[in-house]
């Protein structure tokens, strides 16, 4: 690339996003794909086990389980899986990992059934109990038909242990956590449609029951409560409405999700996946929320924002980024609504995307692109103490080549990669650059976030 060429580029590229370019996607949690988040907080770090999208084979296939991890809830990675990869063909919909007597259980739906899975460790690796579903539920599913996915597990303050699915089935377990102890029952709801994706949690003396309706662009979560166990008797408010889409902020079917807690605190937060991007594409975003001085919920206005850091920044010395350039970028995208005519949505694929600090938006080349580079300019020569480039579809793994330039002209290689699973990929440097290139061997041809720090 000469000089003139090099400029016309970076003075092309960097105007894109005055010309119209925009993310309809908001700030997602983490830089991927991913659906049926349970996000649990662990001795000062947050875990986020969930259903890995992003395959393009529907519910014929999902991605490898992998935790991702945060000690900030802004920065998130992820190292290898935690499940046995024989049983990852149809992984999804994952319960957050419980504590139980010294060990850690995980319910996720394997092959279209629940599975209880035990680890020493809430990073696994997690190995199924018996290597089985429940010893019980397995023979009722089959004979009474019951919809066994989405597990969500709850441990009471007496350290009772329970188990809640789709279709609002809830039984006690027993201490070995993979038994039933009592028949399970069915939850009666105000609304009656099909539900899945249950939410569980208990505060300040009230259990809190929720539960999904609809699906697609029509995704939404309803709630009841009890003042006396998790087997109920249950009260139905009167505003029973969690959310539900929301044209304005642009949040398409909020759907299968979690409430967690921070620890030590009273400030909950509601995570749901959203459909914007039609079928098993989807991403992961979190509200705030709040509830009214007699314990009802209030109606969760969903939106992109995201929370922001809900601990101290455990990155700090983010340097800014002025420019982004690629070799070709993906032609606009529009995604077709399924069931709601309103939810209309065009996706863009420019190199700025890459570098705008939010989750929801990505870089990606053109198919034709055999040689797929992305650039970054830092506006002046600056040290540089490390590169960090989360790739679209991690879990598939990437190669790639990074190097460095004072000039545009020159370049040093920093470090050649084979294919390697994990977000994001992180390169020491130490040396003072303005420039740096990613060239993608293997893998697919797109960045989410491309950060750099001193």
């Amino acid at each position: 690339m000469t000089r003139r060429t090099f400029l016309l580029t970076l003075c092309f590229s960097f105007g894109l996003l005055t010309m119209g370019q925009t993310n309809p996607f908001g700030n997602a949690l983490v830089p991927d794909m991913i659906a049926d988040a349970s996000i649990v907080e662990i001795d000062g770090t947050f875990y986020c086990y969930a259903t890995t999208d992003g395959y393009g084979r529907g519910l014929d296939t999902s991605g490898p389980p992998v935790v991702w991890k945060s000690r900030d809830f802004v920065n998130w990675s992820f190292e290898g899986t935690y499940f046995p990869q024989a049983y990852n063909e149809k992984y999804w919909a994952p319960s957050k990992a419980v504590n139980y007597r010294g060990r850690w259980y995980i319910y996720p739906t394997v092959n279209g059934y629940m599975y209880p899975a035990v680890a020493d460790s809430p990073d696994g690796p997690f190995r199924l109990i018996k290597g089985n579903t429940f010893t019980v539920e397995n023979r009722l599913w089959e004979r009474d038909n019951v919809h066994a996915i989405d597990t969500e597990i709850f441990i009471d303050d007496d350290g009772t242990p329970y188990a809640f699915w789709g279709s609002r089935n809830v039984v006690r377990l027993k201490p070995d956590m993979a038994t039933i102890d009592t028949m399970y029952q069915t939850i009666r709801t105000r609304r009656t449609e099909y539900s899945e994706g249950p939410i569980f949690f208990k505060r300040r003396g009230i259990y809190y029951y929720l539960y999904t309706i609809g699906g697609d662009e029509r995704y939404e979560y309803y709630y009841q409560m009890s003042r006396t166990s998790p087997l109920g008797p249950w009260e139905t408010p009167e505003h029973d409405l969690v959310c539900t889409t929301n044209i304005e902020t642009g949040v398409f079917g909020p759907g299968h999700g979690c409430v967690f807690n921070v620890n030590g605190t009273d400030d909950y937060y509601l995570a749901f996946l959203e459909y914007g991007r039609w079928s098993t594409n989807r991403q992961t975003y979190v509200n705030r929320l709040e509830f009214n001085p007699d314990g009802t919920i209030r109606q969760v206005k969903v939106d992109l924002n995201g929370v922001g850091y809900l601990h101290k920044n455990a990155k700090p010395g983010q340097l800014k980024v002025v420019a982004a350039t690629a070799s070709s970028e993906a032609p606009d995208l529009r995604i077709r609504h399924n069931k709601d005519e309103r939810c209309q949505r065009t996706e863009q694929f420019v190199p700025e995307f890459a570098i705008d600090g939010q989750n929801g938006s990505r870089w990606m080349a053109a198919d034709s692109d055999n040689g797929a580079t992305m650039m970054i300019d830092m506006g002046h020569t600056v040290k540089i103490g490390r590169s960090e480039i989360a790739f679209v579809r991690p879990t598939a793994g990437h190669a790639y080549k990074l190097e460095a330039s004072r000039d545009g002209l020159k370049w040093d290689r920093i470090a050649i990669h084979a294919l390697e699973k994990r977000s994001p990929h992180v390169d020491k440097i130490g040396k003072r650059y303005r420039y740096l290139r990613v060239s993608i061997n293997e893998g697919v041809k797109g960045i989410w976030e491309w950060k750099v720090y001193k």
